[in-house]
């Protein structure tokens, strides 16, 4: 396994990826409960899965290690003295049974005789239904014991599944050779940042390195509207999931993280608070050193805000952008001008079908070598003849969960450009 951490850009040669294979998670998907697990549709497992080996076995055929985050998780928690009985503790905790002692109890046992660590992790994101406890005889003296297994038994689900934990770029942030661990906006995603506490906490590999961000934090960020654009400047979308006052406070720790950041800049994005357009990275992504994807409904209402050092460590100063994007991009990488490709090209019908599946949501595996989703033709078409080098991933039901390559990895290691 590579050491350590190292992204300066969206583009450097990949040399580490985390990824999260579908699991029994999306068995726990009904209609009632998607709106509240945050998806739309319910996607078909075996396929997900099989489209998912397919972007793993496609990336290590492009050189990339492929580290996936449950096996992390365990072995943090098996490098941790009473790691196991740690990491069910804050689960139980987060896993909505507020009062619910002897629940949790029932719980807590069920997780900790799972035969692996591995297991263990796999139990805690699948979630665990009703039927997998006996909890008729421990139930009687806790009104919030007795309700909760009544509840249960509506949907049949104890403790809700962790569906979206295959969009692995969302809880955590790796930058420079640090890393922030997100405080996500919905109450269903906060237990996958526990996962990465984990690994930044305990792993051999990975325990000790800086930190941008707590999952303490007050203010709700997430790893989709953070973007590593190089020449030591990132952008960060405020949007549905990551608010302004949060930028406030990871700017503040990147700038002033020493060469450990290395980020002398923070474009901050202000994009429509929508579900369609959810994080920056399903609207704008980096292709290659002067050239990005972008859905083109941003321009009208997109603000940009850039964040410097301030004149005392810790301070900050910020001004307004009135320039065009491109303007803007370009005097920030230190080029003459960059190129912005529009997701579905002139076509408003293409530009809003591909978008919502994550057409401007891409993974550069080196400069100009791209990881899209087959299904986005227009796009795709576009992209080609615009010189790119196109890495297709089979898509039907993966992108059922509204996320694209991008959403799906969590780069560890890049080569500097």
């Amino acid at each position: 396994m590579a050491a350590g951490l190292c992204v300066h850009s969206e583009i450097g040669k990949l040399r580490t990826i985390m990824l999260h294979r579908p699991g029994d998670e999306l068995l726990n998907l009904m209609p009632d409960n998607l709106g509240r697990l945050l998806f739309d549709d319910i996607p078909f497992l075996e396929e997900a899965q099989r489209e998912h080996d397919a972007f793993a076995r496609m990336l290590e055929e492009e050189g990339v290690e492929v580290l996936y985050l449950e096996q992390l998780v365990a072995e943090a928690l098996d490098a941790c003295p009473n790691g196991r009985e740690r990491f069910v503790e804050f689960y139980v905790e987060e896993c909505g049974l507020e009062g619910c002692d002897a629940l949790k109890g029932l719980v807590s046992d069920l997780l900790l005789e799972q035969g692996s660590s591995v297991d263990l992790v796999r139990k805690a994101i699948a979630g665990i239904r009703a039927d997998e406890v006996d909890a008729s005889a421990h139930v009687a003296k806790s009104l919030a014991d007795r309700l909760n297994v009544n509840g249960s038994e509506e949907d049949g689900l104890l403790v809700d599944p962790v569906p979206n934990t295959y969009f692995t770029r969302d809880p955590f942030t790796v930058i420079g050779g640090g890393v922030g661990i997100n405080r996500m906006l919905s109450a269903t995603r906060r237990r996958e940042t526990l996962l990465g506490e984990m690994i930044f906490s305990y792993h051999p590999s990975y325990a000790g390195v800086p930190r941008w961000y707590g999952r303490e934090m007050p203010y709700h960020i997430e790893g989709g509207d953070i973007l590593v654009l190089g020449n030591r400047t990132l952008a960060v979308g405020i949007s549905e999931r990551t608010q302004s006052a949060a930028v406030d406070a990871f700017a503040k720790q990147v700038l002033w993280g020493g060469e450990e950041a290395g980020v002398d800049r923070v474009l901050a994005m202000l994009i429509p608070r929508k579900r369609a357009f959810m994080h920056l990275d399903t609207v704008f992504t980096q292709l290659d050193v002067d050239a990005f994807t972008m859905h083109p409904g941003i321009l009208g209402t997109l603000r940009v805000f850039e964040i410097t050092r301030g004149r005392q460590v810790g301070e900050v100063s910020i001004r307004q952008h009135d320039d065009t994007l491109g303007t803007i991009l370009a005097r920030a990488l230190g080029l003459d001008a960059v190129r912005l490709i529009r997701c579905g090209g002139d076509d408003a019908i293409a530009a809003t079908r591909e978008q919502w599946n994550d057409g401007s949501n891409t993974l550069a595996v080196a400069p100009g070598r791209v990881f899209v989703y087959q299904r986005n033709t227009v796009t795709n078409d576009i992209l080609y003849k615009e010189g790119f080098d196109l890495l297709e991933i089979p898509s039907g039901e993966l992108s059922r969960g509204r996320g694209g390559p991008h959403c799906m990895s969590m780069a560890f290691s890049r080569e500097e450009l």
